[in-house]
C-alpha cells in the first residue's frame, strides 16, 4: 500500500512538472486534447499520447515499406508489418530491427497483397493473403507450413467471395477471419481448415420509414428494392479471455464490439453507443473504423478513418482519449488503416498513405489516467479514488473523474457524496440511484425522530384540529360584525 502511494506521488509530480516544464517541439503535438461530456461534446483536457518516432523500412536491408496495410505486435513486443505493396510480411525485434522476411521467396509461400497478421505465442505466423484468396501459415523460422483456402462447405455456397483480410486465433486455434465484402459475420475454421460457420454477425435494426416504404409500395417496387444487409466487420482482435473485440463499417452506434464465445456483444449490452466523434447529418461523415487493439488491462484502443483519429476507451467503453487527425504534420496521417499497441503501452499506427508505422507514446497524464481506471474497472474502488482525485488536480475538466469517484462513493455507501459528484459529471441517472438510497438511508437514521413528528401531527390533526376550529367559530360568533341583523320592526 505504501509502495502504491509513493508511485501515485511519482505519477502525479510527473503530471505536474509536464504542465510547466518547456519541452522539444516534437512533444507539443498538432492536435488538442479533448474529451466528451455527458452532452457528448468536446472539452479541452491535456492530452493522452505525443508522436514519438516512424518506421519506414528506409534503414532496414529489406527496403522500404509500400502500402503497408497492418501490423501485429508480438508477445515480446516483436513487429510483424504486413508490407502488402511489397507482397511480404516484415518482422522486426523490440528495437525495431529487422529480424526476417515471410512469403517473399518463390514456391508455395509466396504472398500476394497480404493484409492481415496475427502471430501464436510460439512464433507460428498466420498471414491472410487476400490475393491468393486463402490464409498462409508459417513458422518461427519463417518456413511455409500450409495454407486454408476457401473452406468448401454448403453453408458458404460456390458463389461466395473469399477475401481473407484480417485474422486472429483463439487458445483452440480457431480462426476467425474477417473477409472483404462479407456481411454475414466472420468465418469460423477449424484447424483443420473446416468451415464451423458464421460467427457474431452484425443484425439489421428496425426502420419505421424501410416499413412505411414497404407497405405503400406496388409488387413491382417491392422487388426491384435493394436487401438490406447487415455492415459488415472491417478488423478484430481476441483478449487472453477469449473475448474477440470487432470494428464495423456502416453502422451510426455500436460500431465496436467485445463478442463472447458465443457472439453475443457484452461492451454494449443492448444499448446504443456512438463511438468516435460525434456527427449530426449524412452518411459521410459517420465513423470508418478500421483498426482494433486491446491491452491486457482491457483498455481498447480504435481507429477512425473517418477523422483519421485514435480513439481510446476504458473496459467498460467510457472514452479516454483521442489524438491523431488528416494532415501532413508529425502527429497526423495521410491514411491511416490499423493500429496495435506494445506492453509498456505505445501505440503504433499504420499509414499507408505514407508507407510508415508512427510510433506515440504516453503522457504521464494518460499513465495516471490508464492506473485510475484499471482499478475502478477491477472494484479497487478506494485505490481508485485517490487517483481520480489526482486526476482532477491536473484537469479539473476530466468528467470521466467525477463519474468514476462518484461511483466510488456510492458502492463505499456515501450516498450523499456521490449526489456530489454525480452532480459535477451531469450523470442525472446515477444521481437518481444514489439519492434513492440516500432517502432511504435518511429515514433509517431519522426513523425515531420521524415517528415521534408523525404521531405528533396525527395527535394534532385529530384531537388538536377540531378544538381550535371550535373555538375559531366560538370567537367568530361573538364578533360584533358578524352577528345577525335586526329583522324588520324590531328595535335596533
Amino acid at each position: 500500500m505504501i509502495r502504491h502511494g509513493k508511485i501515485r506521488v511519482f505519477i502525479t509530480a510527473a503530471v505536474l512538472l509536464s504542465l510547466f516544464w518547456t519541452v522539444p517541439a516534437q512533444a507539443s503535438p498538432p492536435y488538442y486534447g479533448y474529451t466528451h461530456n455527458s452532452s457528448n461534446r468536446d472539452v479541452r483536457s491535456i492530452v493522452g499520447y505525443v508522436y514519438d518516432r516512424s518506421i519506414d523500412g528506409i534503414d532496414l536491408s529489406s527496403g522500404p515499406f509500400n502500402r503497408p496495410e497492418s501490423l501485429f505486435i508480438a508477445e515480446d513486443d516483436s513487429v510483424y508489418i504486413a508490407d502488402t505493396g511489397n507482397n511480404r510480411i516484415v518482422q522486426l525485434d523490440r528495437e525495431h530491427r529487422l529480424v526476417r522476411v515471410y512469403g517473399d521467396a518463390d514456391g508455395p509461400g509466396r504472398l500476394s497483397e497480404p493484409k492481415g497478421v496475427f502471430v501464436k505465442e510460439d512464433g507460428t505466423v498466420f498471414v491472410a493473403d487476400t490475393k491468393n484468396g486463402r490464409i498462409a501459415e508459417f513458422d518461427s523460422e519463417g518456413r511455409f507450413v500450409r495454407d486454408y483456402p476457401k473452406p468448401d462447405s454448403p453453408l458458404i455456397g460456390a458463389s461466395f467471395s473469399y477475401s481473407p483480410s484480417k485474422l486472429v486465433l483463439d487458445k483452440r486455434d480457431y480462426m476467425y477471419v474477417v473477409s472483404d465484402g462479407n456481411t454475414q459475420g466472420l468465418l469460423q475454421i477449424d484447424p483443420n481448415g473446416n468451415f464451423k460457420g458464421f460467427y457474431g454477425a452484425n443484425h439489421v435494426g428496425f426502420s419505421w420509414s424501410r416499413l412505411l416504404t414497404r407497405l405503400i409500395a406496388t409488387e413491382e417496387q417491392r422487388r426491384k428494392m435493394t436487401a438490406i444487409r447487415p455492415a459488415e466487420f472491417s478488423n478484430l482482435d481476441i483478449d487472453d479471455e477469449g473475448f474477440i473485440y470487432t470494428t464495423t463499417l456502416g453502422e451510426e452506434t455500436n460500431q465496436l464490439k467485445r463478442l463472447s464465445p458465443v457472439g453475443v456483444d457484452t461492451l454494449n449490452f443492448g444499448a446504443s453507443r456512438r463511438y468516435g466523434d460525434d456527427y449530426s447529418v449524412g452518411p459521410f461523415t459517420m465513423p470508418s473504423f478500421i483498426g482494433i487493439s486491446v491491452s491486457d488491462d482491457g483498455i481498447i484502443t480504435t481507429l477512425d478513418l473517418q477523422t483519421g483519429k485514435v480513439f481510446q476507451y476504458d473496459k467498460l467503453g467510457n472514452f479516454l482519449f483521442s489524438f491523431g487527425g488528416v494532415g501532413e504534420q508529425n502527429g497526423l496521417f495521410a491514411t491511416p488503416s490499423d493500429v496495435d499497441q506494445k506492453k509498456d503501452g505505445d501505440i503504433y499506427v499504420v499509414d499507408r498513405g505514407r508507407n510508415r508505422i508512427d510510433i506515440f507514446r504516453t503522457t504521464p497524464f494518460a499513465d495516471l489516467v490508464h492506473q485510475a481506471s484499471v482499478l475502478h474497472v477491477d472494484g479497487r474502488y478506494e485505490e481508485a479514488e485517490a487517483l481520480w482525485q489526482d486526476v482532477l488536480k491536473v484537469n479539473g475538466n476530466y468528467e470521466m473523474a467525477y463519474l468514476a469517484i462518484g461511483k466510488s462513493l456510492y458502492k463505499a455507501e456515501r450516498y450523499k457524496e456521490a449526489m456530489e459528484y454525480f452532480s459535477l459529471a451531469r450523470a442525472r441517472q446515477d444521481y437518481s440511484v444514489a439519492f434513492k438510497e440516500y432517502r432511504k438511508e435518511f429515514v433509517r437514521e431519522h426513523f425515531a425522530l420521524i415517528a415521534v413528528g408523525l404521531i405528533l401531527l396525527f395527535v394534532l390533526l385529530r384531537w388538536g384540529a377540531p378544538r381550535l376550529i371550535r373555538a375559531a367559530a366560538r370567537r367568530n360568533w361573538g364578533h360584533p360584525h358578524l352577528k345577525s341583523r335586526p329583522k324588520e320592526g324590531e328595535p335596533v
